[in-house]
């Protein structure tokens, strides 16, 4: 009888073991006070949020961060404990959905402000964030923004604001002035809103020092096996492992080309290995011609274009014995991360595991509260 791992192109092994070291590492890195949260927006960046965020709670982790309001239900439903908010905040018709399933918005607007006045009257309607612009110039009130409602402190009252935030853009960057010009326009937003609790690090912010946790801090990909910082990575342990099944091995020799557009030239006699991997399961075509894959721990390259179901490998210098079809090759692990893929895909490592597809076997292993 075969299995799903026998019937799959590829398997996706996530260790939740090491989920949960990252987020006790990144925890351990806190100033005296502060309490490490956690982002799980995108389905716990593509791993399987049913799968993370109970392993994380076990850890002790009790405050959850999602976009969207779907996700924050998904995780009300999985965490009925947590406190969950939803960054997005609310949209319009909404804040029913807010208040039945205990999730706190993110008010990032004086339109979301002046919705949600309502909803926060209900006795049990819960808390909510107020988010400030600090320098992102995406989300968060403007400074005259903020000025206006600090003016009106029956307004912020009403509310039962619980979190004031905001979210740092150069963070990866320790040496970025940015860094500390947002950390100065942050504590003076703080003091228009004494008393509330705050939150400015992500997961690059923690590794910027203790001035920068305050009370809360929101890691996303450090959990997930990305160092915010190349010399972060050997305190991130990897998480994702990516295997894909070589089905073709032919002899090739020139003139032959590779692939849709014959893109790749064969220069010299050799063999290629044909693998069930491609853009639909997650493998993002950019890599066509500059990615590379690690088989019998040699790192080979990336031939041809990538198509939505198969990709190219030149596995010439590899043993005959070890890249026959059936066998796995790594795609994503200890010779070739997530982050290495990014950088010869021309992208970061989020968008390399956010887009990992559906169609591999998911293999989780770890996962037992400590």
């Amino acid at each position: 009888m075969t299995t799903s791992e026998d019937r799959a192109g590829a398997v996706l092994t996530i260790d939740l073991d090491a989920i949960a070291a990252n987020w006790r590492t990144l925890k351990d890195h806190l100033a005296p006070g502060a309490d490490c949260g956690a982002a799980v927006k995108a389905d716990a960046y593509g791993l399987g949020v049913d799968r993370v965020a109970p392993v994380l709670f076990g850890q002790g982790c009790r405050r959850f961060f999602v976009a969207t309001i779907d996700e924050g239900i998904a995780l009300r439903g999985l965490l009925p404990a947590a406190e969950i908010y939803v960054l997005c905040g609310p949209l319009p018709r909404t804040n029913a959905a807010f208040v039945e399933h205990g999730l706190r918005p993110v008010l990032n607007t004086p339109g979301q402000i002046a919705q949600w006045e309502a909803a926060a009257a209900l006795p049990d309607a819960p808390p909510c964030a107020l988010h400030i612009d600090t320098g992102m110039s995406r989300l968060g009130l403007a400074g005259d923004e903020l000025a206006a409602l600090a003016a009106e402190p029956r307004t912020v009252a009403g509310l039962r604001p619980a979190l004031v935030m905001s979210h740092l853009a150069r963070s990866e960057d320790e040496d970025a002035p940015m860094n500390a010009r947002q950390l100065a326009a942050f504590r003076a937003a703080r003091a228009m809103l004494p008393g509330l609790p705050a939150s400015l690090a992500n997961s690059g912010g923690i590794l910027l020092g203790e001035a920068y946790h305050l009370d809360l801090v929101r890691p996303g990909a450090a959990l997930y096996g990305l160092p915010p910082r190349p010399d972060a990575a050997a305190i991130i342990a990897q998480v994702v492992r990516l295997q894909g099944k070589i089905i073709q091995v032919r002899d090739v020799d020139t003139p032959m080309t590779v692939g849709y557009g014959a893109s790749h030239r064969i220069g010299r006699k050799g063999r290629l290995a044909t693998v069930a991997v491609g853009y639909a399961d997650g493998y993002l075509r950019s890599l066509s011609n500059r990615g590379h894959a690690v088989v019998a721990s040699m790192r080979v390259p990336i031939v041809g274009r990538v198509s939505m179901d198969l990709m190219t490998i030149d596995v010439t210098e590899v043993p005959e014995a070890l890249a026959r079809p059936g066998d796995l090759v790594d795609l994503i692990g200890p010779g070739y991360t997530a982050d290495d893929m990014a950088a010869d895909a021309g992208t970061i490592g989020y968008e390399v595991l956010t887009s990992l597809g559906r169609r591999h076997h998911r293999r989780y292993v770890g996962g037992v509260a400590r």
